[in-house]
């Protein structure tokens, strides 16, 4: 095992800025309101599981499909880029069904809000670039800020205001757009090597 704290850092903050879990303290109290009680330990359990579990059996599953982990990095990059550009312009090109089911902290708090679409390819993404076990520690220190923010979600809402977690997104999301056009640029020429 090879620890780098740098890879560590880097892979921390690309799943942070991802899973966005400040920008999304209105729906998590949004949540709380209709369901009256979030679990927090539940819901950052279960999406650490769930990130852990496809960081592990996401290459086999794709190379099941035929699919190799620099083309899904690539495609990872444009999820990013997208998810990047969705912060930065306070829009929404990524719909949820808004009807689901709001029983608890799995569904749709741990699946899909945390353990979304977006971070699910970044893990796949990040491998291509980082050692699985620094991207495990990246995904161990998210679950506990995860945790921190769901049990405190209205107290951060109060003290930095919407305002605050506006500016935090848009922050975010200039860093994860740099982030994607390095990704898709690493892995697009590691493409091209392989041809």
């Amino acid at each position: 095992m090879q620890f780098n704290i740098k890879e560590i850092f880097t892979a921390f903050m690309i799943l942070f800025a991802v899973i966005d879990i400040i920008g999304n303290i209105p729906i998590i109290i949004d949540l709380r309101k209709k369901v009256g009680h979030i679990q927090s330990e539940k819901a950052s359990i279960i999406a650490g599981i769930i990130m852990v579990f496809f960081l592990f059996l996401g290459k086999t599953i794709l190379s099941f499909l035929g699919v190799g982990v620099n083309s899904f990095a690539v495609a990872g990059a444009f999820i990013l880029f997208f998810i990047a550009l969705e912060m930065i312009l306070g829009i929404t090109l990524y719909k949820q069904d808004e009807d689901a089911s709001l029983t608890a902290s799995v569904f749709p708090l741990a699946f899909p809000l945390i353990a979304g679409p977006g971070s699910l390819t970044t893990l796949l993404s990040l491998r291509a670039e980082f050692r699985i076990e620094n991207i495990i520690i990246a995904v161990i220190l998210n679950v506990i800020i995860i945790f921190i923010v769901l049990k405190t979600s209205a107290r951060i809402e109060r003290l930095i205001g919407q305002n605050g977690i506006n500016i935090i997104r848009k922050i975010f999301g200039v860093i994860l757009l740099a982030i994607a056009v390095k990704l898709f640029a690493h892995n697009i020429k590691a493409l091209f090597e392989l041809a």
